[in-house]
């Protein structure tokens, strides 16, 4: 199975199945001598965790393991393995969708794709991999903490949720003090790698930055952002854009709204076929949330840093001065 690989030079494979023994992921290209430990798992696990009335009853502890990459306290340069023991499946609330298809969900497309599928919370498919996306995102903030990037961010408020169904809603992302100069031109664009970011999240559905669709309407004199020099610092006065220009930063906050679709898994009876085209009916059993934006926050500012944190490294490259700092003595 190809597409479980994300970044370039800082780049995150995860592995496991929502329902299988374990699920984990590999960070490769992380520099030596930066502290980590277990501990510093643990925050960030616990804001994706359920914790609401909207929220899956599902509970996992996801105590992060380091199996690999670390020694005594400081990455060695190599891999980084972390691992999250599933503690609480209950596959036997699948079996009523072994041959048929969740409307929303990815059971017809993976078996059109692979020919088999793992029905059992939807295997790959599930909302559990990002547990491992918040887990190494852990990491990429570690890289950018050395140079004072500090991403937030801030959900729509929980709604009034009709009997039996979900919601769906927004998550907006910020990333302040973000060197500019950060992403490659034309095919690798630093929003373009923000959205590969987000779009790669199941449930989001749509990606905008700064005034996003509001450009459409707008003047070229209205949109424009006029620079401004601030204590010697080159700003723009609204930051329309969001933080990007050209592709690359622009050192204003990155701002990222993305739109979260509603969870699928509903309790209503819907009509649906099996895998032999047969029409039938279907009520979902299991444990779901009804309104995802508090618990993928954490997930799309993971991402965020993975993408920035890329980024940082590879601009590395920029400029032959950057290599002469580092090897001429």
């Amino acid at each position: 199975m190809g597409g479980s690989t994300f970044g370039k030079i800082l780049s995150v494979t995860t592995w496991g199945e929502s329902h299988g023994p374990a699920i984990g992921c590999v960070v490769e290209g992380v520099p030596a001598g930066i502290d980590l430990c277990e501990e510093d798992f643990v925050y960030y696990m616990d804001l994706r965790k359920p914790s609401r009335s909207t929220d899956t009853p599902r509970k996992e502890s996801d105590t992060v393991k380091i199996m690999s990459g670390v020694f005594e306290g400081k990455t060695t340069g190599t891999p980084v393995s972390l691992m999250i023991v599933n503690e609480n499946t209950h596959s036997q609330d699948y079996s009523n969708i072994k041959d048929v298809y969740r409307p929303g969900h990815a059971d017809y497309t993976y078996d059109a794709k692979y020919g088999f599928r793992d029905y059992r919370g939807g295997g790959r498919s599930s909302g559990r991999e990002t547990a491992m996306r918040v887990a190494a995102g852990v990491i990429a903030r570690k890289i950018l903490d050395t140079v004072g990037v500090i991403i937030s961010s801030e959900y729509s408020p929980v709604p009034e949720i009709p009997e039996l169904d979900s919601m769906g809603g927004t998550v907006k992302v910020v990333a302040g003090n973000v060197p500019a100069g950060l992403g490659e031109p034309v095919f690798s664009k630093l929003d373009a790698e923000l959205s590969k970011a987000f779009m790669s999240v199941g449930a989001v559905k749509a990606v905008e930055f700064g005034l996003g669709t509001k450009v459409s309407e707008m003047l070229g004199s209205e949109n424009n952002d006029t620079f401004i020099n601030v204590d010697g610092k080159i700003s723009t006065v609204n930051n329309n854009c969001g933080g990007i220009l050209g592709g690359i930063s622009d050192g204003d906050d990155i701002v990222i709204k993305a739109y979260i679709k509603p969870v699928p898994s509903i309790l209503k009876e819907q009509r649906t076929v099996d895998k032999d085209g047969n029409e039938t009916t279907l009520t979902i059993k299991g444990r779901h949330d009804k309104y995802l934006p508090p618990r993928i926050a954490p997930v799309l500012e993971a991402m965020t840093a993975l993408t920035l944190a890329d980024a940082l490294l590879m601009n590395m490259t920029s400029r032959i001065e950057n290599i002469i700092k580092v090897y001429k003595k």
